[in-house]
This record gives C-alpha cells, structure tokens and sequence, in this order.
C-alpha cells in the first residue's frame, strides 16, 4: 500500500523528485488556476536586484512569503504571485564602474552614457540564473514567467503617471536645499537611503579657540567633530535661554555653556554668568581667511537647536554643510562659502587643501589650529555616521537644487494610515515604522546618476518646467511618434519640444530619479496601469499581505506606503510580516570581508530545502534576529525529519 523509503533519509534526493513532479504537471499554476478567481488573496513580491548573489537571508524571506501563500492556497484563496526584479539604481552602477575600473563619474561620461547603460542593462541578469535556481530548488513558488521588471518601458510609463499626478497636485518641486550627499556617487540621496548606511565610526573631537575681537585675552569654546568644515566656518549659534559663563582658565578667558564646564581640563574660575541672549551680535576673529565675502559675518547669534547635551553648547556655523547651519543663514543672511566640489574635494578657493577629499583634510587642519594656537583640545569621538548605502563612502551634507516630493504635507495622513495596517509583531510598527513616519521629511527624490528612471520633467532656458506623464503626451509634445523610444539617457534626453506656454525650447533635466520609488510604484506599475489593466489593478490592489527584513522600514515599505497614501489616500497593504536579520552563529552580521557569509545552496544540497527551511521558521520566532548554525540543520533533520522517516516506515511495514 505505501512505497518504501530507503534506509537512510536522503532530503534533497527526495526533493528532486519533488521538484520534478511538480514541474512535469504543472502543480502551481493548477494550485492557482483551481481557486475560484472571485477569492483573491493578494500578495506582493518585493523585487530583489539580480547582479548581487542571493544568501541564506533570502531564504528565510522566501520561505515566510511561501508559508503565506501557501497557507492561504489550503484555505482556498486564489493566490497569484508575481514574480519582480529591481533594474535600476546604484547598485547596479556600482558594479558596473567596478568591472570597467572606474572610480569618478566624469570616467562614464568620457565612456558614453549610451554603452554605459547598455552595460547596466547586461548586469542586472548576472545571477538571475542563481536566483530562478534558488527560488525553484527552495520550492518557493512564484511566477518567474511573468515578472514585473523596473527597467521595462511600460514600467517606467507608469511612474511617469504618478509622478505626474503630484505635479498636478504641486507635490513635486525643485529647491536648493542641504542634502545628504555621496561624493563618491556625485547624487544625494534620501533620508530612507540614508537610513540603511550609518556605521559606527571614530571622528576628532576637536576643541577650538575663537577669540572676541573687542576683548583680547577672550575666546569662544567651540566643538565640533568635522574640522573640515570650520574652513567654511561664519557665524557661531548659542541658545538663548542656556547661561554661559566666562572663566579664567590656564591663564587665558573662555567662554562655554554653565552645562558643559566639565570640558574642561583642570581648574579654572567663573567670573561672569549670563543668558545666551545677552551674547548676540558679538564679533569673533576667523580661524581662516579664505572667505571673501562682503556680507557680515563671523559673530554670534541665537538658534533653539544648540543643545548642552555635549561640546561646549556653543556651534559653528558653516551654512553649505549642515541644515541647521543653513537655516541660520537664510535667517541672518550670512555668506554662503562652499569650497568643496561635487566629488568632495576642496576648490581652488582652499589653497591649503586644494585637491584633497574633505575628510582627510582633519589632520593637517587640526595641525594648522595648533600651529596657529587656535586648539584647545583634540579627542577622539566615537559615535554613528551616516555612509553610502551602496558604496560605504562618508556621507557629505550639502546645500545644491534637487528634485522633492512634499511627503511632510501627508505625515499626519501616514501616521493614520499607518494604523490601519496590521504588523507582525505590532511594535514594529508602532515603533520603529512609526517613528520614522512622525519624522518624515520631503522625499529627495533626485539623483545626478544615469542607470535609473529618467525624471520626466523638461524645461527651458527661463526655468519653466512642463512634467510628462505618458509617451503619448511626449509624442504629442514633439510631434513625432516617439512608441518605440527606449526612455532610459541619453536617448529620452535627446527629445526636445516648444514649451506649449510660450514656445521657448523646452529640454530635459539630466536627472533619474530614486530607486526607492521604482520599487514602490510596484503595485501600479507591475500592470502598466492606467494605460492597461484596469480590471486587474482594481482586484489587486491593495495586498492582503507582504514580508521582508526589518530595513525595508525605511526602504520598500516606506515607498509602498507613501506613493499609495499620495494616489489613493490608502495603504497598499493590509499585512506585513517584518523578519529580522539572520547573523552567524556568533551573532554577527554577515559580510564578505569577515568571511562569515552562508552560500545558500551547500546548506540546500547538503541537508534539503525543507530542512533549511524548517530550522529557520523555528530555531526561534522569525522576527527575532537569527543565528544561523549549520549543526542546527543538520539536527533538524535527524530530529524531525528523522522522526517523519521512521513514523512512515512503521506505517510501511
């Protein structure tokens, strides 16, 4: 009655067999095809970028995304699974510029935008094989015959519909405003991009001396942990209601915040005491003389944000390059000096340091204060800074024109909606997605790159912008059949039209757009709606459920989030089941530089996808971090796959 098993348990034989079943008749589409078309469950497949290998961390994503569907399949639901992949962005420039030895954007413009997206394009499948192996051998069912793609024309129509519904709205502006900025890269980049590259560092924490110009013998404590900017330096900020004091100290007179007197090394005596307020307008010599400037500058003024929680409750002020800094000085109209260049290197401007990365000035600037006996104190400061999400450069704050999305006009609306959407487990998103939305600020949503969506916005020599929301309306614009154009630079970049207010020549702005919203035009875009699919876009919208690791709080599920509160003021999913990270068996993430990474397919091959995939789900709650030990599989198939074996073999006696 019951065919024999062999004696000994043989897991990824068995699913071979499996597999080839499975695939000979069909079993998934039937397992879809079979549900009634009137009980969707609808799922939404987070697309993964094909030019990176996959690891044991997208197995476990893969296997609770199967769990979901699967479950929901049993209880009769008709759950179709688009498959999806992410095309677009710098991960995928990144490797490129690696292949072609490339390390400043100026080498791809020499090369061509032309062959260097051709190479983008041909990169992003470099291991989509591994991938279609790794979700086939894993037994995670999804259809990869159909799969939305970001880079696909129809895609990119569709985000230029969005894109152009919030022009319509004015949600999308230009502004010059400070930015997180990779100098590497030469684009800034978003708060969520920001988010995933803060790594623990240790910066100087330097102590420097600004004496009062009336008041010889008399300095301005002052603490900062990027020396480079005090190049830039203009005003200093203290706190109106904060009291300062003046003491004497090592035979000179500072002055610093009442709260923060233990800075200083040694003894010293207070011989004044009074409110920040009373300290405005006081003119300070410069550290340097690099500004030429005829504006006033270099005395103190009044700001809210100076804290006394560390340095010396006194802030430099250096408007280029820091948001508060630049507020400041929009309030006091105080000079603008950026003598950094768009790759991070000081300007002619800058004689001292000119051609030098702006973070490994730090030491000969420190030097110079000493030399100049400007220093009071050097230390070092460890603390998180932000870095390139793709390329692990420091990041660099600073002021230039991008293109926004007011997402602050929808933060309450977020919040709201956020409320609506079941978590699992509901801290976090109560908590840390929460938080984050409270703290939205307007999407930088521009990027000086080539590999990406192109922003559909042309303007002319007056800066009137006309934003295109479709190919036809492009074709309409320049009076020519522009169906087959493939929208990617340089080739959309070539179209030019008369603006159809005033007839000036109207070209395109070279910027792309971030890859963040590629992804979270998903639910739209994956159908080509509006253009397309109307009826299918309406029972698939929005998603019954969605799962991925912790960090796409501030990537993908923020983009679902916010794209679908702006359009349809609702979620575009209803539950997400969020995953921690999986770390080795020490406890550490994994990386390739410590050798600690698990290839997926030796753990699959050696003990079977099932046992991988059962160790994961239960060596403890999934949304728990996960230490991933290979003796922990391996006993997960002696002790439950083991106890299935030998319960079916009593039975096949």
């Amino acid at each position: 009655m019951y065919k024999p098993f062999p004696q000994e348990l043989n897991l990824p034989a068995i699913e071979e067999d499996v597999l080839q079943f499975w695939q000979s008749a069909d079993i998934f589409r039937k397992s879809v095809s079979s549900r009634p078309a009137d009980r969707p469950f609808v799922f939404f497949e987070g697309p993964p970028t094909a030019n990176g290998k996959p690891g044991i961390h997208h197995v476990i994503a893969r296997t609770m995304k199967d769990f979901g569907c699967r479950l929901k399949t049993m209880q009769g639901y008709r759950v179709e699974r688009k498959a999806g992949w992410d095309t677009h962005g710098l991960p995928v420039e990144i490797e490129v510029e690696k292949q072609l030895q490339f390390t400043k954007k100026d080498q791809i413009l020499a090369y061509g935008i032309d062959k260097f997206n051709a190479r983008c394009r041909e990169s992003v499948w470099t291991y989509k094989q591994l991938w279609d192996q790794l979700t086939t051998r894993m037994g995670y069912w999804v259809d990869l015959d159909h799969p939305y793609i970001t880079y696909e024309n129809k895609y990119i129509e569709s985000v230029w519909w969005i894109l152009k519904q919030l022009w319509e709205r004015d949600l999308l502006y230009q502004g010059h405003k400070i930015v997180p900025y990779c100098p590497r890269c030469e684009t800034p980049l978003s708060s969520h991009e920001v988010a995933q590259g803060y790594d623990e560092v240790e910066d100087p924490s330097v102590f420097v001396k600004m004496p009062l110009q009336q008041e010889p013998g008399t300095s301005f404590l002052v603490w900062t942990t990027t020396p480079w900017t005090l190049i830039s330096n203009v005003a200093l900020a203290l706190h109106p209601h904060v009291f300062y004091v003046k003491v004497r100290h090592r035979g000179e007179q500072l002055i610093l915040a009442e709260p923060r007197l233990e800075v200083l090394d040694g003894e010293y005596e207070i011989l004044e005491r009074q409110p920040g307020r009373a300290l405005a307008g006081i003119a300070y010599v410069p550290l340097f003389s690099f500004l030429r400037s005829t504006k006033r500058s270099h005395y103190t003024v009044l700001a809210d944000f100076v804290t006394t929680t560390d340095g010396s409750g006194i802030v430099h002020l250096a408007p280029a390059f820091g948001q508060d800094d630049y507020q400041a000085g929009v309030k006091h109209d105080l000079p603008f000096f950026q003598p950094i260049d768009k790759s991070g290197r000081f300007t002619g401007e800058v004689t001292a340091w000119q051609g030098q990365f702006f973070k490994d000035a730090d030491p000969d600037i420190i030097a110079t204060l000493q030399k100049n006996g400007r220093l009071y104190k050097v230390e070092t400061y460890r603390h998180t800074y932000p870095h390139c999400w793709r390329d692990d450069t420091p990041l660099i704050y600073y002021a230039k024109e991008s293109w926004y999305i007011r997402t602050t006009q929808f933060k309450e609306r977020l919040v709201e909606l956020n409320q609506q959407i079941k978590w699992y487990p509901p801290e976090v998103g109560a908590g840390r997605f929460g938080e984050w939305l409270a703290n939205n600020v307007d999407w930088a949503l521009s990027r000086d790159r080539f590999w990406g969506t192109p922003l559909p916005i042309w303007l002319d020599e007056e800066g009137q912008a006309h934003c295109v929301g479709s190919v036809q309306e492009l074709s309409e614009l320049a009076g020519r059949d522009l169906s087959q154009l493939d929208l990617h630079r340089p080739y959309v970049d070539e179209i030019t039209f008369p603006n159809p207010q005033n007839g000036k020549l109207m070209r395109r702005t070279p910027e792309v757009i971030d890859v963040w919203f590629d992804s979270g035009a998903m639910p739209v875009a994956q159908w080509h709606y509006p253009f397309e699919n109307q009826e299918i876009f309406a029972r698939s919208f929005p998603a019954d459920f969605i799962s991925e690791a912790i960090d796409q709080t501030r990537g993908w599920f923020y983009s679902l989030l916010a794209i679908a509160a702006m359009l349809f003021d609702k979620p575009c999913f209803k539950n997400c089941v969020v995953l921690e990270m999986v770390l080795d068996k020490d406890g550490k993430k994994m990386s390739k530089s410590r050798g600690n990474v698990v290839d997926p397919f030796s753990v699959i091959n050696r003990h079977g996808a099932d046992a991988a995939r059962w160790y994961l789900m239960t060596v403890n709650p999934p949304w728990q971090a996960t230490r991933f030990d290979g003796k922990g599989v391996e006993e997960t198939v002696s002790r439950f796959f083991g106890t299935l074996l030998n319960t079916y073999a009593f039975f096949a006696m």
